[in-house]
């Protein structure tokens, strides 16, 4: 599979912007090089119905201008369509939890998310907003429509608030915690394949160490 390709899968993957640094970082290749895959991907999309929109540095796939009028008519179909059961949990996630991001969402429901959170943003249920503690990704919360409709001042009114808050809260924590030992492991390893691979390239051999 060609770079380009490769970011094209991952822009595709995210369903929202991603920063060159992260396309670099997740391809191991430099942000230079990224840059190029982008290009190359800007001119082979320029005969289909997707571009590349980009902001600073970030960019993302969308559909081009001239198929306004149709993703117009999709949105006012999924519009009037049942969230479904999906829609509820996912709703019910960021309502009770708040600021919480897709990989969060994505771990608590144990499926991809991302189609269920375009859905809630086209309706104006949820909004997404930059994380202020790291730039490079979205959290989500619920919109202040969402709460006129449910009819409440304030989403600490909502039932059992602070239980289910709670309940969640724990299982994102459990989440970070998981990650974070994925993350401490993946280290020790490769620390241990650059110290095994150290020690037989100074060791002759005859395995005397003379």
């Amino acid at each position: 599979m060609n770079l380009d390709q490769k970011i094209e899968a991952i822009l595709f993957f995210r369903g929202e912007s991603v920063s060159l640094k992260k396309i670099a970082t997740i391809l191991e290749i430099t942000p230079e090089e990224a840059g190029k895959g982008i290009e190359i991907l800007k001119n082979r999309l320029q005969t289909g119905a997707l571009t590349i929109v980009t902001k600073d540095d970030e960019i993302m796939l969308a559909t081009r201008p001239e198929a306004a009028p149709l993703i117009e008519s999709l949105v006012k179909e999924e519009l009037s369509r049942d969230l479904g059961k999906a829609g509820l949990e996912t709703l019910s996630i960021v309502l009770y939890k708040g600021l919480i991001s897709r990989r969060e969402i994505d771990y608590i429901r144990g499926v991809n998310s991302q189609f269920i959170l375009r859905n809630l943003l086209i309706r104006g249920l949820v909004e997404k907003i930059t994380d202020k503690k790291d730039e490079r990704r979205f959290l989500y919360r619920p919109t202040f429509e969402l709460l006129q409709l449910l009819g409440v001042s304030s989403i600490s009114e909502l039932p059992e608030y602070t239980k289910v808050q709670d309940e969640l809260t724990a299982l994102v924590k459990k989440e970070d915690e998981e990650e974070k030992t994925e993350a401490e492991e993946i280290t020790e390893e490769k620390t241990n394949q650059i110290t095994a691979q150290t020690e037989s390239e100074t060791t002759p051999e005859n395995g005397t160490g003379i």
